[in-house]
């Protein structure tokens, strides 16, 4: 099958550089024009695809080759479920970082999917030395198409005039050139942007929008979006969905917001129906439920809410104690636990399922892709199987070492380590994973919600 796709990367030299903000007012942008465009995030991100939502009206798809695999991702990616009339997808990081080996960078997705690049420079405090900059991003891989790049924070015409006619004479395009602005800073906190299920910035990304209007040649990005060449795929199977085998209840509300569309989607497929429910706001789970799922989020800024609904922490303790499946990860392992201690060393109650304490530090913990080994059968897989995940928080938790659910592996140092929690009909841990890559964990838990 042959398939015409017209995409572009918004990608950067670093975190920190405008990606967000800019690919959210192109977004913008094109959805003013009536083009139909389909958002994606390179890598786990969580945060982002909710501006990228915002902008352009439909959901944003992650693209990370180390949690589904490379040959999975064309399939996303190109999936008439997922097609639009045109795909803008905003990198991760510098356009060369990711994983070990370059594993699910920005330039290693453009690469499978041949996807051209347009890079943003923050050109604050710097002049021809942007030019530089681009140049080296250009030489460095030949097999990136590089079509040019946007300037961020300029400081005025003239800073915008010095770089552009640098880059003219190394044949470097530039598309566009964005003023400093307040105004377009998104607030961040501990793990990187605010989310926008927090609060509605639906005002300033149209503010975002109308500068990007003025300022980019939004003509000349569809253009190179258009020239992306043609694609020879297979037929992916278009099937209906299942009839509803079993109903899975999924935390959803401010404090936890972190799940994958595709990998949801892997859970209907095999016949559950999602209901949603919110920890903070209901006093109860839905009914006639075969499992629950609790995925991560920000637990630790919304404590004293979750502590002050007790009606759904005995709730989940009641069903985790009549052996309901559950899964939880990260923000979600948290909630399940004793207590949670934030930021200025206060203890807050929560559900009681697991016999630890999660504590948060002011620093780091741990970030990066992970090869997690289970140690045991348990509702999610079997005792020797390998998962591929993803780990970012700040919090710490310690758990007993006989309740172990995997023994994990840090891609980018090698070293190993145990972790999470399981018992009975309960896996918890700091791991995000995606079931669209994992597809025997989605197997295992809906059946194991079939038969509960």
């Amino acid at each position: 099958m042959q398939k015409k796709y017209p995409r572009l990367i918004i990608a950067a030299t670093q975190s920190g550089a405008g990606k967000t903000t800019i690919t959210s007012g192109i977004l913008a942008a094109l959805k003013k024009r009536g083009l139909n465009v389909q958002p994606y995030k390179v890598g786990p991100d969580y945060i982002d695809p909710g501006f990228h939502e915002i902008a352009s009206g439909r959901p944003s798809h992650n693209l990370d080759s180390w949690l589904v695999g490379e040959n999975k991702l064309a399939e996303l990616f190109f999936s008439p479920s997922n097609c639009a009339k045109f795909a803008l997808i905003e990198g991760v990081m510098g356009l060369y970082d990711g994983g070990v080996g370059g594993v699910s960078s920005t330039a290693q997705i453009a690469q499978i999917l041949q996807i051209p690049v347009v890079l943003v420079i923050d050109v604050k405090s710097m002049g021809t030395s942007a030019a530089a900059i681009a140049l080296g991003f250009r030489e460095f891989d030949k097999n990136i198409n590089l079509a040019g790049v946007i300037l961020n924070r300029v400081g005025s015409d003239s800073h915008k005039k010095m770089i552009v006619e640098t880059l003219d004479k190394i044949n470097i395009k530039c598309f566009g050139a964005i003023k400093r602005n307040a105004d377009f800073v998104l607030p961040e906190r501990h793990l990187g942007l605010v989310p926008t299920a927090e609060n509605n910035f639906t005002e300033v990304i149209e503010k975002i929008c109308a500068t990007v209007e003025n300022e980019i040649d939004i003509d000349a990005l569809i253009k190179v979006a258009n020239s992306a060449p043609t694609v020879t795929l297979p037929d992916y199977p278009t099937t209906a969905l299942p009839n509803y085998r079993t109903k899975i209840a999924v935390a959803k509300d401010a404090a936890f917001n972190f799940y994958y569309e595709e990998s949801l989607q892997e859970l209907e497929k095999r016949g559950a129906e999602i209901i949603y429910f919110s920890p903070l706001n209901d006093e109860k789970l839905p009914e006639d439920i075969g499992g629950l799922i609790i995925g991560g989020g920000f637990p630790e800024m919304f404590a004293e809410q979750l502590q002050a609904n007790k009606k759904i922490r005995f709730a989940i303790r009641r069903a985790a104690e009549n052996n309901l499946p559950i899964y939880a990860e990260c923000g979600g392992f948290m909630y399940l636990m004793n207590t949670i201690t934030d930021f200025a060393g206060k203890n807050f109650e929560m559900c009681g399922v697991i016999p630890a304490n999660a504590v948060m530090t002011d620093k780091l913990q741990m970030v990066g892709y992970v090869e997690a080994e289970v140690l045991q059968d348990c509702i999610i897989g079997k005792a020797g199987d390998k998962i591929h995940a993803h780990e970012f928080h700040f919090s710490t938790a310690e758990i007993s070492a006989d309740k172990n659910i995997f023994n994990c592996k840090r891609m980018r140092t090698g070293k190993e380590f145990r972790a999470g929690y399981a018992k009975k009909n309960i896996v918890a841990s700091y791991l995000h994973i995606h079931f669209a890559g994992c597809q025997s964990a989605a197997d295992n838990f809906v059946n194991a919600c079939k038969i509960y």
